[in-house]
């Protein structure tokens, strides 16, 4: 079977790094199982990582320089590309989601996606001035399919107060919203806890992350206007988690939450 063409090295900085990981090979004339006893992996891994369907880690990139005498090319490159955007972000993130045996979120401004109803998915991504909504909509109701798979993912919300009684859509479709999060919060492999107003200045402030834990380990998800960025940097995700920890210390337990929820459920006329 005949090799698929390099990535164009020029469309991003993860393409580069499999364009020159396959560059790199072929000029030591080396096989993929020889690169895959190089990187403890195995060989299909080898040809994902060259496809730039797959990314090196940390470890990998070291193991690869250490092995090559590359002067630390690969660790270079991807403490880069980390920094940066990728344009294949969204595609990426979806994969990793869809993969993921546990899944921690929290979200200052909005419910998360994997647990928005219909209505409030299209408030959402209406304001973005996007022209497809309602393809974008249909296909955040797919991702919700995980959560009652056979096998579905371990999902731990936390959100704020203020995504509770934020108005988005009108009180209807707040109320609905609201009552989709306690029939959610009744799942066995979901938890959703709350962040009380009274809190105050919290470990969150800085903004919406997730935590996606799955089969090649641990990968943090950021979103900002136009983008998002993947996180894979093994040091870098351990700070996530400890942000979600110490979020989580503010956090009401699990039935205080839904009181609240229920609460102002209520009063979402």
């Amino acid at each position: 079977m005949q090799a698929k063409p390099s990535p164009d090295p020029k469309s991003s900085m993860w393409a580069w790094m499999a364009h020159d990981l396959r560059f790199h090979r072929a000029q030591r004339g080396l096989t993929g199982d020889a690169v895959a006893e190089i990187l403890n992996c195995a060989r299909s891994s080898i040809s994902r990582l060259e496809n730039a369907e797959a990314k090196l880690d940390d470890r990998q990139a070291a193991a690869l320089d250490r092995t090559w005498r590359t002067g630390g090319h690969f660790s270079i490159q991807l403490w880069d590309a980390q920094l940066g955007h990728d344009p294949n972000w969204h595609q990426q993130h979806l994969d990793i989601e869809a993969r993921s045996s546990v899944i921690k979120v929290f979200e200052a401004l909005v419910v998360p996606g994997l647990l928005q109803t219909p209505e409030y998915a299209h408030a959402v991504i209406a304001t973005s001035g996007v022209s497809n909504v309602d393809r974008l909509v249909e296909e955040r109701m797919s991702r919700q399919a995980i959560l009652t798979r056979d096998g579905p993912p371990v999902l731990w919300v936390m959100i704020t107060e203020s995504v509770l009684d934020w108005p988005i859509g009108g009180p209807a479709v707040m109320r609905s919203q609201l009552a989709r999060l306690l029939e959610a919060s009744e799942l066995l492999n979901v938890g959703i806890r709350v962040v009380p107003r009274s809190a105050g200045a919290h470990f969150g402030v800085d903004g919406s992350f997730k935590i996606m834990s799955g089969p090649s380990g641990d990968v943090a998800y950021t979103e900002s206007p136009g983008g998002g960025r993947l996180v894979p940097s093994a040091e870098e995700v351990r700070s996530y988690l400890l942000r979600y920890d110490r979020i989580g210390q503010q956090a009401l337990p699990e039935d205080q939450s839904r009181e609240l929820i229920e609460r102002v459920m209520e009063m979402m006329k």
